[in-house]
């Protein structure tokens, strides 16, 4: 089984470039204002434009209205936006409907009861994340890159009829490890080629390119 990766919270070109030579198959641009990792409609669009047409531009958006995606759309093309709040189907489903882009649905994984939150958007999304969920009294928590893992056998023998992508604590030293646990045919990093909340390294991106190549 071939594994590819997302890179994901890229806010500088060097991240960006770095990204695709190393053959990410997707590259993420966060619109969450409090995210360290953000990007306005106008710098992602810079960015944007360093991605050839075979890697997939991603949009992540954290409960946005549709002003706050129209925005986005208005500045650049984006070929799945990535939703990480607390999104329901409906609204998973009217977004699709009415921006005709391809949407993907983060489901926040702690136990085995919460992948059974996944069959609600089976439906309505064309790609899943599984990412794990943030333990309740954390601070300065975000949505996603909290460098926080959840327990990869939860997912072996999942059988959804939809891709998904594996997130959470992932780095160089336990991918490997992960996709064998989870069955995960793409993986999503962000704080694990990072030098600091929203600091990209480029060493680091290229050699968690070159071990998911490996796999």
């Amino acid at each position: 089984m071939a594994v590819t990766a997302k890179i994901c919270g890229i806010n500088d070109p060097a991240a960006m470039r770095t990204a695709v030579d190393g053959g990410a198959s997707h590259v993420g641009l966060v619109f969450y204002p409090s995210s360290p990792r953000a990007v306005t409609p106008s710098q992602a669009a810079q960015l944007a434009a360093l991605v050839p047409e075979a890697v997939n531009r991603v949009g992540l958006f954290v409960d946005p209205t549709d002003a706050e995606i129209d925005v986005v759309l208005a500045e650049m093309s984006l070929e799945l936006l990535q939703f990480h709040g607390n999104e329901p189907p409906e609204r998973i489903s009217e977004v699709k409907a009415r921006t005709g882009v391809e949407v993907m649905k983060v489901i926040s994984i702690a136990d085995k009861a919460d992948i059974a939150c996944a069959d609600r958007y089976l439906e309505v999304a064309d790609w899943l994340m599984f990412d794990a969920k943030p333990p309740k009294g954390m601070v300065n928590v975000l949505p996603g890159g909290n460098a926080l893992s959840f327990e990869w056998r939860l997912l072996g023998g999942w059988d959804g009829s939809i891709p998904w992508m594996l997130a959470g604590g992932l780095d160089v030293h336990n991918v490997s490890d992960a996709v064998a646990l989870s069955g995960a045919a793409v993986v999503d990093i962000s704080s694990g080629v990072e030098d600091a909340k929203g600091k990209k390294n480029p060493e680091k991106i290229r050699a968690f390119l070159g071990a998911v190549s490996r796999l």
